[in-house]
């Protein structure tokens, strides 16, 4: 084996800006532990729904559920369609009015004689108030909606009337603007109110503050727009922006379906900046055909997963439309809030209105330490591969001021963004990788120490303690990442980490690289270079069952990849839901699969395989195996949503079991070695 010198100057400069980057980890988890206020939101006409089916008065079935932990109600723009349900405004084609006429069945007289006398047209819709203050409303909005040229006010004795232009199917499902009764009804009951009004089309600054102007005076928690684009989009956000800066309301953005960003709203993201990041929050509701789905305990759980993990703080609960078995369908969905409400303040979470980040970016002078240890560990890496790198100190230092000093510029001059997600695509795959050769440079000198028949206890232990080291340097790779990227941005996924499926594949390559620099896996008689080796590789024949071996793992592969993240569509088998949600119950923060059950293990195997000198062909095949391990445990912080405390746990909780897996791995091996020997 090749052996390399690790420039002592490079690990002070790593240290360095390990100091800076845990300096944002701690400022990072300081605004995180801060913003622990989730809103317990259910939409207002859902509950309304429950109170007719169940025949229990709207007023109980408010209090119940304010009593089960909700704290916001959900309204949205009135349509005509509810209107006529409720009776409180009525929408009648003009159609429908003269067929009641030549029925026989309009039997008001004042509408007889509007026929009589031709003030009804067959094409037009006619608005009819049952009430002076809903149908004032109504008409108000009405005009905003369609224009006074549309919209034309008469007599029917002395009632108005308004006479409409417009399609009659159409026209039912029109939103008209958040309705005051509703409004009063909430605040009324205690509740808190989740806005949910809708654009207006060619809308005006004088409809943008119309909606705010009938939101005054009332207790308002969030605004969540309603449809494919915020209130005033796209010309007139700047006074959307205003009017909420003025009232202080926070802005809702929905959590897209795939679990990544949000569902795209038109002008969300200039409403966000103008009106500030500490003034968002991330709403989540579960999938409307995903909710009959779920049983209770898995509901709970889901929104005790999500709030925790994913820096969720409006949670827009669904009612379940069947009941839960011996109870009835409002007995079900009250448990199903309080349930929710009691584990989250299990947690530690307050219920009111969301809490949000402050408006948090570290100093720029963390940024630059950390951009300069990310290229100081780059730096150390190629001497690790390169033997003439390797002997040649000054040009390390070169390189390291070089490529320092054009990287830190753009971060002092308050951009670097680019820069940033460089350095955070460079730590998730350069600092696994050398933790992964640290010990490979550690293996090779214990291998030459005498005890070449090692207990497989000892085997045990040393290999339990090369993991947790391993891990723990692996974690400084975590740091920088985070360091590189933490910021409100990133909190609210506005900003994410585009480079996390590399990040399954990089680090392989660079810890291959290392190893094909230090070992022959072909012939371990000869010092053959890397790309030699790759030749050899290339030339050398293979057998069918070597083949298919080969196929199975590329397979085994390409699924670890595909699975990774959101939007891959590879299901999840039920038994390791199953596993999933025991190790929920089990640890503080569920340790990812791909580090229990393949890279830890693996790395327990590969420390005994070099201590039991197994062929470097074996060694390599583990080597790589556990390198998924540590790549995964830096990766977990690429989700900047999820806070750094958990991802830290949830990296160390997976060092445990994958720990007792290898072991029992090694034991297997060890037993099955003996029994072969025998025959």
């Amino acid at each position: 084996m090749r052996k390399f010198v690790y420039n002592r100057i490079l690990l002070i400069v790593i240290s360095v800006g390990l100091i800076a980057a845990l300096a944002i980890a701690g400022q990072r988890h300081a605004v995180e532990i801060h913003n622990n206020r989730i809103d317990m939101a259910v939409d207002y006409e859902s509950l309304l729904n429950l109170s007719e089916g169940e025949g229990v008065p709207f007023d109980e079935v408010l209090k119940a559920a304010k009593d089960a932990g909700i704290t916001s109600l959900a309204i949205y723009d009135t349509t005509f369609e509810k209107l006529n349900r409720s009776g409180k405004v009525l929408a009648i084609s003009g159609e429908e009015i003269l067929k009641n006429y030549h029925g026989g069945s309009l039997v008001n007289a004042l509408w007889r004689e509007a026929v009589e006398n031709g003030n009804i047209d067959a094409t037009k819709v006619y608005i009819v108030g049952r009430t002076l203050k809903n149908y004032e409303e109504t008409k108000a909005d009405l005009i905003r909606r369609v224009g006074s040229d549309r919209v034309r006010p008469f007599a029917i004795g002395e009632i108005e009337v308004l006479e409409v232009k417009a399609r009659y199917s159409q026209f039912l499902k029109m939103p008209l603007g958040i309705p005051t009764e509703e409004l009063d009804t909430a605040k009324n009951a205690g509740f808190k109110i989740l806005a949910r009004p809708r654009n207006y089309e060619k809308c005006t600054p004088e409809d943008v503050r119309a909606v705010f102007d009938r939101l005054n005076g009332y207790p308002i928690s969030e605004i969540v727009f309603d449809g494919k684009e915020i209130l005033g989009a796209e010309n007139f956000v700047d006074v959307t922006a205003e009017e909420m800066k003025n009232r202080g309301w926070t802005l809702g953005l929905i959590e897209h379906t795939t679990q990544l960003q949000f569902y795209p709203q038109s002008g969300m993201q200039q409403l966000a900046r103008q009106l500030g990041y500490d003034k968002v929050a991330r709403l989540y509701a579960v999938p409307r055909d995903e909710q009959p789905k779920l049983l209770l305990a898995d509901a709970v759980n889901r929104w005790v997963t999500t709030d925790h993990e994913r820096n969720i703080r409006v949670n827009l609960l669904r009612i379940y439309e069947k009941p839960a078995p011996e109870m009835n369908l409002l007995e079900t969905n009250l448990k199903y809030f309080q349930s929710v409400s009691d584990r989250l303040k299990a947690q530690g979470y307050e219920l009111g209105a969301a809490g949000t980040f402050s408006d948090y970016y570290p100093a720029g002078i963390f940024r630059v330490l950390v951009i300069i240890g990310v290229v100081a560990a780059c730096v150390l890496y190629l001497s690790l591969i390169s033997r003439r790198v390797n002997a040649n100190p000054r040009f390390q230092m070169t390189l390291l001021v070089v490529l320092s000093i054009i990287l830190a510029i753009p971060i002092l001059m308050g951009a670097g963004g680019k820069v940033r997600v460089i350095a955070a695509l460079l730590s998730a795959n350069v600092f696994p990788a050398l933790a992964i050769i640290w010990q490979l440079d550690r293996l090779n000198f214990l291998r030459l120490k005498p005890g070449a028949n090692l207990s497989a206890g000892r085997i045990i232990f040393i290999s339990a303690v090369a993991l947790l080291i391993t891990g723990a340097m692996s974690m400084v790779g975590a740091m920088y990442l985070s360091g590189s990227l933490s910021d409100v941005k990133y909190f609210l996924e506005f900003e994410i980490f585009r480079g996390i499926k590399l990040t399954f594949v990089l680090p392989l390559v660079l810890v291959a690289i290392a190893f094909l620099q230090r070992f022959n896996v072909m012939d371990e008689r000869k010092n053959v270079p890397a790309l030699q080796q790759f030749k050899e590789l290339l030339d050398a024949p293979i057998k069918v069952k070597t083949l298919l071996a080969a196929f199975v793992i590329l397979a085994a592969f390409v699924i670890l990849i595909l699975r990774s993240g959101h939007t891959s569509g590879m299901p999840v088998a039920g038994a390791e839901i199953k596993i999933r949600a025991f190790l929920e119950q089990l640890f503080y923060a569920r340790p990812r699969s791909k580090e229990i059950f393949i890279g830890h293990p693996a790395f327990m195997l590969a420390v005994a395989a070099f201590l039991k000198k197994f062929p470097k062909s074996v060694c390599f095949v583990l080597t790589l195996a556990a390198t998924i391990g540590q790549s995964s445990m830096v990766e977990t912080f690429a989700h900047m949503r999820t806070p750094i405390f958990m991802s830290f746990m949830r990296g160390i909780d997976g060092l445990i079991p994958g720990a007792i897996i290898g072991a029992v791995l090694i034991l297997f091996v060890k037993i099955m070695y003996v029994k072969c020997k025998k025959k």
